[in-house]
């Protein structure tokens, strides 16, 4: 599952809270490609300086945007994710750090739970939302099994805490092996709210991790 740390240098293309380009970068990559393998992916360091994750917004916050539009300030946490095209209608938990530098994950246990990466940007903000779900377990399949029939132009919604939703619209579907994990492609800022859906793909490998990752690129519907 994904690990990473985060800088809190501020770049043009590298937010304060996207892995570090170095050992943070390559670490992301064996872990957040391991996602939801068929056995349980060990930890995987990430490189931050944040002594804490980023506080999330109070869930009682009224909504700070309407349906579409880029949220300007802090918006209530994700809840609930459902993806037509998938047959996902999943709950949404956020994920932050463990004690030992690890980015906590959707339990084995529980398959169906998404988790969204909290020290980025929350859906609907400017930049990319992260979302992170299993493909299978042990036990078979998992939340984002289906991603591959994922086509450019589908829905995903998202509803948040304090009742108010945002939805985007798949832009595209990406493919990477692990050694190569485009940490700029997922983390990188961007000037409008985007999504990223990460999960695994590929092949079984010898220790049975998948070799890959499969990602979404999503954009917010105007």
């Amino acid at each position: 599952m994904p690990a990473h740390r985060a800088s809190r240098r501020r770049g043009r293309r590298r937010p304060s809270w996207a892995p570090a380009a170095t050992a943070g970068a390559l670490a992301l990559t064996s872990g957040i490609v391991l996602l939801g393998g068929s056995a349980e992916p060990p930890p995987v360091r990430i490189n931050t300086v944040l002594s804490t994750p980023a506080d999330l917004p109070p869930a009682t916050a009224p909504p700070s945007t309407a349906p579409g539009r880029a949220a300007t300030g802090p918006v209530a946490p994700p809840v609930r994710l459902t993806i037509p095209r998938m047959g996902v209608d999943a709950p949404v938990e956020p994920s932050g750090l463990n004690a030992d530098g690890t980015v906590e994950v959707p339990p084995m246990d529980r398959p169906g739970q998404v988790g969204w990466y909290r020290n980025g940007p929350a859906p609907g903000q400017t930049g990319p939302a992260v979302l992170l779900g299993h493909l299978d377990t042990r036990k078979g399949p998992a939340v984002f099994n289906r991603v591959r029939e994922l086509r450019p132009g589908d829905r995903i919604d998202i509803r948040r805490q304090d009742g108010s939703g945002v939805s985007y619209r798949v832009r595209e579907l990406r493919q990477f092996p692990k050694s190569g994990f485009p940490t700029e492609l997922v983390y990188g800022d961007t000037d409008t709210p985007q999504l990223r859906l990460i999960t695994c793909g590929g092949s079984l490998s010898g220790n049975g991790h998948y070799t890959d990752n499969i990602i979404v690129l999503a954009d917010l519907i105007p």
